[in-house]
C-alpha cells in the first residue's frame, strides 16, 4: 500500500540504482525491435549542471521513455565534452591558488592535472544525471578525448588536409586575450558598450593640409599603413597616391583609393590597419600593405607602438588620448554607442588580430548542407519549422572556421614542422628534427562529430548500422550556429547522411522578468536545489509543459510548487483506487455502468491525443490534456460516480485499466512517482513501467461509436445536472444534503440507473411535472425546472432584497450628490473622481440586478 503522505524523497530514493542494475537503460542492437537513437549534449566536465541542461536531457528522457514503451530498441547515448577553454581556465585558476605557472609545470603535468579535474567533475555529473532519472545508457558513454574519439578527430583533420579543405594561413581572427587563444565567431558575443569616434588630423606630407580620420580605437593607428579614400569622391581626388603622415610615430603612408571607403560616413576617410581590422585586412591584400602587429597576445602594446609599449591597451588608449591633444592633433571625440565583441567564455573584449592559424574551408562544406535541405527525405527536419531558416541563414553566409586554439587541453593538431616543411598525419612522421604543433583543436571540431563517432566512426560498426544517422536531437535555439549547423556538414561530408532525423528546439530559460541568468543580477537557480525541494518528477514536469518548443520559458517556483500538488493529487487518489482493487485478479470488461463507458471512452480518446501530441513532441499540448482527464474526468468525476460500486468487478477493472494507463503515459514526464505506484499495483503487465507497454486507443471503446457515444452524452448531461444543482444549493445557503426535485426538459431520456446515480450524488429527484412556482436554470442543452419553495422563502427572501435596495439607494444618492459638486469635480484628483464614478456605477448595477431578481419572486 502507498504511504498515507506523498514524499518525493521517499519515493524517488533507489528507483535509479534499481533501474540501472536491471538493465532497462541498454541498448540491444541485435533485438530484431525498431531502434530509435538520441546521443546526449556532452555537458562541459567544468561543474555542475545547470538549469539548461536539466531542461535539455529532461525532454529526451520523455522521448526515450515513450519510445521504450512503444516497444523501440533505444540508445540514449551519454557522454560529456573537454570544453577547451573553460577548463583550461579552471585548472590554470586552481594550480595558480596552490602557486604553479602552467608554462613552469609543463604540459605532461598540466594534462595530468586537466585529467583529474575531469574524473572528479564527470563523477558529479554522473550523479546529477541519476538525480534527474535520465534513462541513459552507461555501458556507452563517450568523452570527447577518449581514444576512439581523438582517433576519428584525427582522421577528419588529415582527410580535409588531403583534400585541401583544411590549410593553414595567416588571417585576421578573433582573439582572447584572457585565455590567450583564437576564438571562432560563433565564440565571440556582442555587447553594446559606450565609445567614441576619435577625429585625428593625418597631415599631407609636405604640407599643412591634414585628413579628418575618426577611429573607435586609436591605440591601433601604430598599425596603419595607408588611409583611405573612396575613388569615386571627388573631395580627395587630388590627395590619391599622395602620403599622409602617421600621428606620433612620423612614419609615411601612402593615401589609397578603395570602395571600402564609404563616402557618405563621416569624413569618408578610413585608416588602414592590415593587422587588426578584417576588413583592413581585405584592404591590404588588395593593396599589397604591410602587415604592422601593435599588440602582444596578452593585449598590451608590443616594440610597435613605440613610446607606449608595455602598456595594457586600455592604458595606453588614455595617455595616446593625452598626447594627441595636447600636440593638437585630437580634433574633437564624437560620443557613441556601439557593439563590441566579447570572449564568451571570459567576458574579456576580444582583439582582431593577425595570427597564423589553422581553418576549415566553409563554402563547399555549407553549399553541401543547402543542398540537402531541399531533399524532403535527406534533410534535417526541424522542429518548429522556423529554425531551419537559422541554419541556412549560417551557411549562406559562413566564413572559413578558425579551429586551431592556443591551449594545451583538447585534441593536439596532427601537424608536424621541420625548417619550412609541413607534415600532417595521423601519427609523428619519420626522421629527425620533426616537432608536432602546440596548438590543440576548437572544442566543437570533436563536438561536430558526436552523433557519429560516438557509434564507432570511422569503423563500420553494428552500432553506427543501427543507430546513425540518430532519430533526434534536441537542444537549445541558441547552439544551432555553435553545433547543430557543425554536426549537419561534418555528416553530410564524411557519411553522406544527415546527423539526425529531427532537430527538436527549445528556448531559453529566463527569470521571471524575462532576464537571462547570470550571476552579476544573482538569479541563478541551481536546479537540485528545486529538486530537493520538490523531487525531480515536479521539476521535469515543470520544465518539459510549461511552454511549448522554441518558445523562452520564464522560470517560476510556484509552477513547480503546483506540479507538486499536481502528482499528490495523483498519489492520493491512486491511494484510493489501490485501497479499493487489492483483491482484483483479473480484469474483466464487461456488464459495464453507463459511467464505465463514459470513463473508458474519455480514457480512450485522451490515449489517442496523447500519442499524437507526443510524436509531433508537442509535450505542452500532451501534458495539458492529460492533465485534464486526469484531474477532472478521473480523480473529481470518475471515483467519485464510482464509489458505491466499488465490489463491482467490472468497477474494479475500470479502475485499475484507467489508473494504469495514466501512470504509463506520465510516466515519461513523472519517471519516480509513476514507478511507485504501479510497483504496488495488483497485476502488472511487466517487471517496471519503464519497460511496460505504452497505452493504445482500443477501437471497442471509440466515443464515435453509437452506442458508446449515447452513454458519454447521458453522462456527460448528468454531471452537468450534479454541477447545476450544488451550484444551485450553494447559491442559496442550502445543506448539500437537501432532496431537491426537478423536471429535466432536454434531448436526453435518462435510465433508472442514471436516476439513482443522481439521487446519490446531488440528492436530485428528477420528476415529470412541479406544481407551483418554478425556479428555471439553463443547460448546454434543455433546462431544469425546480421547486421554488422549496429553495427559496419567497417572503424573507423580499424583505431581505428590500433592506438592500434600501441601502443601496442612500449610497446611490451620496455618489451622485458628491459627483454633481462642482467644488469636488474641480479640485479633486482625477484618479479620486474615476473612483467615485465606478462606485456609481456598481451600486446602480447592484439595485438592476436586485430589482430583476425581486421581480422574479414576486412574478
Amino acid at each position: 500500500m502507498l504511504e498515507n503522505k506523498y514524499d518525493h524523497l521517499k519515493t524517488e530514493k533507489g528507483k535509479y540504482d534499481t533501474w540501472k542494475e536491471k538493465g532497462y537503460f541498454a541498448s540491444d542492437n541485435r533485438s530484431g525491435k525498431p531502434h530509435y537513437c538520441i546521443v546526449i549534449p556532452p555537458p562541459n566536465v567544468t561543474g555542475k549542471l545547470h538549469l539548461g541542461h536539466a531542461y535539455d536531457t529532461a525532454i529526451q528522457d520523455i522521448i526515450i521513455r515513450y519510445k521504450r514503451m512503444q516497444g523501440f530498441d533505444v540508445l540514449w547515448l551519454p557522454g560529456m565534452d573537454h570544453a577547451a577553454i573553460a577548463t583550461e581556465a579552471k585548472v590554470v585558476k586552481k594550480l595558480k591558488e596552490q602557486g604553479i605557472d602552467k608554462y613552469s609545470y609543463g604540459r605532461e603535468n598540466f594534462l595530468g592535472a586537466c585529467w583529474d579535474w575531469t574524473h572528479e567533475y564527470a563523477h558529479t555529473i554522473r550523479e546529477q544525471w541519476a538525480g534527474l532519472g535520465l534513462s541513459v545508457d552507461y555501458s556507452k558513454e563517450r568523452f570527447t578525448l577518449d581514444e576512439g574519439l581523438n582517433n576519428a578527430v584525427k582522421r577528419v583533420f588529415v582527410d580535409y588536409y588531403e583534400r585541401g579543405l583544411i590549410y593553414r594561413g595567416e588571417r585576421i581572427i578573433n582573439w582572447d586575450p584572457a585565455a590567450q587563444t583564437a576564438l571562432s565567431n560563433e565564440d565571440v558575443i556582442y555587447k553594446d558598450v559606450e565609445g567614441a569616434f576619435y577625429h585625428l588630423k593625418y597631415f599631407i606630407d609636405g604640407t599643412d593640409r591634414y585628413l579628418d580620420v575618426a577611429t573607435t580605437r586609436p591605440e591601433t593607428l601604430f598599425g596603419d599603413t595607408a588611409v583611405a579614400v573612396n575613388p569615386k569622391d571627388e573631395r580627395y581626388q587630388d590627395l590619391i597616391g599622395q602620403y599622409a603622415v602617421l600621428p606620433v610615430l612620423g612614419r609615411k603612408i601612402p593615401i589609397i583609393a578603395d570602395e571600402h571607403a564609404d563616402p557618405e560616413f563621416g569624413t569618408g576617410v578610413v585608416k588602414i590597419t592590415p593587422a587588426h581590422d578584417p576588413n583592413d585586412f581585405e584592404v591590404g591584400n588588395r593593396h599589397n600593405l604591410e602587415r604592422i602587429v601593435v599588440m602582444n597576445p596578452d593585449a598590451t602594446m608590443n616594440e610597435n607602438a613605440g613610446p607606449y609599449v608595455g602598456m595594457t591597451r586600455e592604458e595606453c588608449r588614455e595617455q595616446l588620448l593625452k598626447d594627441l591633444e595636447r600636440d593638437g592633433i585630437l580634433i574633437r571625440i564624437e560620443k557613441i554607442t556601439h557593439s563590441v565583441g566579447h570572449s564568451e567564455r571570459t567576458g574579456v573584449m576580444v582583439e582582431p588580430y593577425l595570427s597564423k592559424q589553422w581553418f576549415v574551408k566553409m563554402r563547399p562544406l555549407a553549399d553541401a548542407v543547402l543542398e540537402n535541405q531541399k531533399n524532403a527525405d535527406s534533410k534535417v527536419n526541424f522542429v518548429p519549422e522556423r529554425y531551419e531558416k537559422i541554419m541556412n541563414h549560417w551557411m549562406e553566409i559562413t566564413y572559413d572556421w578558425c579551429i586551431s586554439r592556443q591551449l594545451w587541453w583538447g585534441h593536439r593538431i596532427p601537424a608536424w614542422y621541420r625548417g619550412e616543411e609541413v607534415y600532417v598525419g595521423m601519427e609523428a612522421p619519420e626522421g629527425e628534427g620533426w616537432v608536432q604543433d602546440e596548438d590543440v583543436l576548437d572544442t566543437w571540431f570533436s563536438s561536430a562529430l558526436w552523433p557519429f563517432s560516438t557509434l564507432g566512426w570511422p569503423e563500420k560498426t553494428a552500432d553506427m548500422e543501427a543507430y546513425f544517422p540518430n532519430d533526434c536531437l534536441v537542444t537549445g535555439y541558441d547552439i544551432i550556429p555553435f553545433w547543430v549547423n557543425r554536426m549537419t556538414f561534418q555528416a553530410l561530408q564524411l557519411t553522406g547522411k544527415r546527423p539526425f532525423k529531427d532537430c527538436v528546439i527549445h528556448g531559453l530559460i529566463r527569470d521571471k522578468l524575462g532576464r537571462k541568468f547570470s550571476k552579476s543580477l544573482g538569479n541563478g537557480i541551481d536546479p537540485f536545489d528545486m529538486v530537493e525541494k520538490y523531487g525531480a518528477d515536479s521539476l521535469r514536469y515543470y520544465l518539459t509543459t510549461d511552454v511549448a518548443l522554441g518558445t523562452d520559458l520564464r522560470f517560476d517556483e510556484i509552477k513547480i510548487a503546483s506540479t507538486w500538488n499536481y502528482i499528490n493529487k495523483i498519489w492520493n487518489a491512486s491511494r484510493f483506487v489501490l485501497m479499493n482493487i487489492e483483491d482484483l485478479k483479473e480484469i474483466s470488461l464487461e456488464n459495464l455502468k453507463a459511467e464505465d463507458i463514459w470513463i473508458l471512452a474519455k480514457y480512450n480518446k485522451v490515449v489517442r491525443s496523447v500519442s499524437e501530441h507526443m510524436n509531433k513532441y508537442e509535450f505542452n499540448l500532451a501534458s495539458s490534456e492529460l492533465y485534464e482527464f486526469t484531474w477532472n474526468s478521473f480523480c473529481d468525476t470518475y471515483i467519485e460516480l464510482a464509489k458505491d460500486s466499488l465490489k463491482d468487478k467490472a468497477t474494479a477493472s475500470v479502475l485499475y485499466t484507467v489508473l494504469t494507463g495514466i501512470l504509463k503515459m506520465l510516466h515519461p514526464f513523472m519517471p519516480f512517482v509513476t514507478e511507485e505506484i504501479y510497483q504496488k499495483m495488483p497485476l502488472k503487465d511487466a517487471e517496471s513501467i519503464m519497460i511496460a507497454p505504452y497505452p493504445q486507443f482500443d477501437p471497442a471503446f471509440d466515443s464515435e461509436l453509437p452506442e458508446i457515444k449515447e452513454n458519454v452524452l447521458a453522462i456527460d448531461k448528468l454531471i452537468e445536472i450534479i454541477k447545476e444543482t450544488r451550484v444551485l444549493k450553494a447559491e442559496n445557503n442550502l445543506k448539500p444534503s437537501l432532496a431537491l426535485s426537478a423536471v429535466y426538459d432536454g434531448p436526453l431520456a435518462f435510465s433508472d440507473a442514471l436516476r439513482s446515480l443522481l439521487d446519490k450524488m446531488c440528492h436530485l429527484t428528477l420528476c415529470e411535472a412541479i406544481e407551483g412556482e418554478t425556479l428555471v436554470r439553463p443547460l448546454s442543452e434543455g433546462k431544469l425546472i425546480f421547486d421554488l419553495n422549496k429553495i427559496v422563502d419567497k417572503d424573507a427572501e423580499i424583505q431581505k432584497i428590500d433592506k438592500e435596495l434600501e441601502r443601496l439607494a442612500k449610497e446611490v444618492k451620496r455618489s451622485e450628490g458628491i459627483l454633481s459638486n462642482a467644488g469636488f469635480l474641480a479640485k479633486a484628483p482625477a484618479a479620486k473622481v474615476e473612483e467615485e464614478k465606478a462606485k456609481l456605477k456598481s451600486y446602480q448595477e447592484a439595485v438592476a440586478t436586485l430589482e430583476a431578481k425581486k421581480k422574479e419572486l414576486v412574478g
